[in-house]
């Protein structure tokens, strides 16, 4: 039934007011809410409901968090299920029939190299709690407390999290080249540009004079999803893999945003046939609820009883939850419909830049899609442009189509080193019919975008 105008009204005014206490209430460090002022009150599938009465298509999906959408009926009956069962809902890391279920539906979803061979470790809840895990893990295990990540790279917001990250400046975390094409850090760009940052890894490791001792690991994201949704070419992945198991360094792979079927396979190490020896895992894992595991090879378990803990490691909802989810991605094999559905949406989006000269660059794997929007006018003559000769980053137009896509209906969220990449992580239930609603959402956002005066030109930002 139809919202009345009155009635609209006085949602609307209910809406402002939850905002306005939570602006004088919450910490500055708050974020979707600042670029997201909408108030959620119901959802289901790939819509939210606004208190307001509005309608938005959700292609955030807390962050990659929601891989079946809001409230699945699979994953509602399984909270419901522990919940009508009256089995404790908190028992620190004790066994339960829940959390049997939830490592066995685990495993069997895992590389089978890593699975036939592996431990799992109960952090805390958030994906930064299990990157902080897995680093002192491997530290604890070889010995040595430098690091190995990369340039754009995001895992987190604890402190060890934000030292492996690309913004951080930790003396012990060396910080190595991430094969990025349409900016590559060496000028080139594609096969070439992969090979010179393997040549530039294997340099830095083997150069006694490097400086850089042997490292307890290397952390990497099979696709950038916070730096800008940038996949790891394959073969640089397997280089990536000969590299570290050459020299017996820990490979971890954060696929705490990549995982259950989000980028075409269960894994993204999947689509390089990398077997990783350290996996990190949250957000989908944990079906909407927190979660987030540790996967390992066994030898690398020399941790002693209680070397690491945490209080809330026994969340049987979450477990639940995420059982749930697991069964039903792989059952009715999402990956691959994520992979089908992704690079359809990818081929569109590329189509649009003929009409669209700020769409600079389309890119992702699966339905992890980003979208970097450039500055068209700048004259290729001057330093406004990179080495590969990408136009500077178009920050504004960027916040302006997502502002002008939350108007319409859609909620998109934005990445990359220069905040300038329209992020698209749609629910793997997306129908053909809602990823069409998707496109033609942004699209006339884009157009409205470019007319508005946000379009300003950038300053030169490169690589």
């Amino acid at each position: 039934m139809a919202v009345t105008e009155p009635a609209a009204a006085v949602l609307t005014t209910a809406r402002e007011g939850i905002l306005r206490r939570q602006s004088l209430r919450e910490s500055s460090a708050r974020t979707y809410a600042r670029s997201l002022p909408i108030v959620p009150v119901r959802a289901r599938g790939l819509t939210i409901e606004g208190a307001d009465g509005r309608r938005y298509l959700d292609c955030l999906s807390g962050a990659g968090t929601l891989a079946l959408g809001h409230n699945h009926p699979v994953v509602l009956e399984a909270i419901k299920k522990v919940l009508d069962s009256g089995a404790p809902l908190h028992v620190l890391d004790l066994a339960t029939p829940v959390k049997d279920a939830f490592i066995t539906e685990l495993f069997a979803t895992l590389p089978r190299g890593l699975a036939d061979n592996a431990r799992v470790q109960f952090c805390g809840p958030a994906g930064t709690d299990a990157v902080e895990a897995a680093l002192k893990l491997v530290r604890t295990a070889t010995g040595r407390s430098g690091l190995l990540s990369f340039t754009g790279a995001y895992h987190g917001m604890t402190a060890g999290a934000l030292d492996a990250s690309g913004g951080a400046q930790d003396v012990r975390v060396t910080r190595l080249p991430y094969p990025y094409d349409y900016r590559c850090p060496f000028g080139v760009g594609g096969e070439r540009g992969a090979e010179l940052s393997a040549r530039w890894t294997e340099n830095l490791l083997d150069d006694p004079k490097s400086g850089v001792a042997a490292p307890a690991g290397m952390i990497l994201e099979p696709v950038q999803g916070e730096g800008g949704v940038i996949p790891a070419p394959d073969e640089w992945m397997r280089r990536m893999r000969r590299i570290t198991a050459d020299r017996s360094i820990p490979l971890i792979a954060d696929e705490v945003q990549t995982g259950v079927g989000r980028t075409g396979t269960f894994w993204a190490v999947e689509h390089s046939g990398v077997v990783p020896d350290v996996m990190v895992l949250s957000k989908a894992i944990g079906g909407s609820l927190p979660l987030a595991v540790v996967v390992y090879r066994a030898d690398l378990d020399a941790w002693e009883p209680g070397a690491h803990a945490g209080t809330f490691r026994g969340n049987q909802l979450a477990m639940a939850a995420g059982a749930a989810t697991l069964a039903y991605v792989r059952e009715n094999r999402l990956a691959e419909r994520a992979g089908v559905l992704g690079a359809r949406m990818m081929g569109q989006l590329q189509g649009l830049a003929a009409d669209h000269p700020c769409i600079g660059n389309v890119r992702g794997r699966g339905l992890m899609i980003g979208v970097e929007l450039v500055d068209p006018d700048t004259d290729p003559d001057t330093d406004g442009r990179t080495s590969t000769g990408a136009p500077p980053a178009a920050r504004a137009l960027a916040a302006a189509v997502q502002q002008e896509c939350l108007e319409r209906g859609l909620i998109v969220e934005l990445g990359g080193r220069h905040s300038a990449v329209v992020r698209l992580l749609p629910p793997l239930t997306l129908t053909d019919e809602q990823a069409s609603a998707v496109l033609d959402r942004l699209a006339d956002a884009l157009s409205a975008a470019e007319r508005s005066s946000y379009h300003r030109p950038q300053t030169g930002l490169s690589n």
